[in-house]
């Protein structure tokens, strides 16, 4: 049996209310514009992930309704700045449809990102997955229990930026 796992950080948010604590900072035009296209893009190539695990954060539930997907969402406090391990903790623990969204915050997700897989990729983007970026992987395990760092084969990558057109 093969798990999709996509890997995606929040879009870009803004910092124009000096009181907001950062947990409750809101996405910025761009970021809005960045999560729409990166629905698009999940929605044109292939199938969308049935259950989506999501930081509690203003700006990753904010993202995650942007990007208009048909799946089931659990909020979860423990993804807000999760490192690497606490991520794939998370994944093992929680995930249990065959395609599953995780949305997080760097730097956690970058370095997930490269420790998920069995060869990060060359791109320069990938290495510092930039906000909105998106990682599909795929395991050839039965359960996501079963899911190591390093044993994941990466499916595609995308950066917003390569999505929208220049500002």
């Amino acid at each position: 049996m093969s798990l999709e796992f996509i890997l995606m950080r929040h879009a870009k948010s803004s910092w124009s209310d000096p009181c907001l604590a950062d947990h409750d900072r809101p996405l910025n035009a761009r970021g809005r514009a960045s999560a729409r296209a990166v629905g698009n893009w999940l929605r044109e190539n292939g199938p969308q992930p049935q259950q989506t695990l999501c930081s509690s954060a203003m700006r990753t539930r904010e993202t995650f309704e942007l990007l208009a997907l048909d799946s089931e969402v659990s909020y979860l406090d423990a993804l807000y700045h999760a490192s690497e391990d606490k991520m794939l903790q998370i994944l093992q623990n929680k995930a249990r449809a065959k395609s599953v969204l995780m949305l997080g915050h760097n730097p956690g997700a970058a370095f997930f990102a490269n420790a998920i897989v069995e060869t990060p990729l060359r791109d320069e983007a990938f290495a510092l997955f930039p906000t909105a970026a998106c990682l599909k992987v795929c395991f050839d395990v039965d359960t996501w229990r079963d899911v190591r760092f390093g044993t994941g084969k990466a499916e595609a990558f995308i950066v917003p930026r390569r999505l929208l057109p220049p500002a």
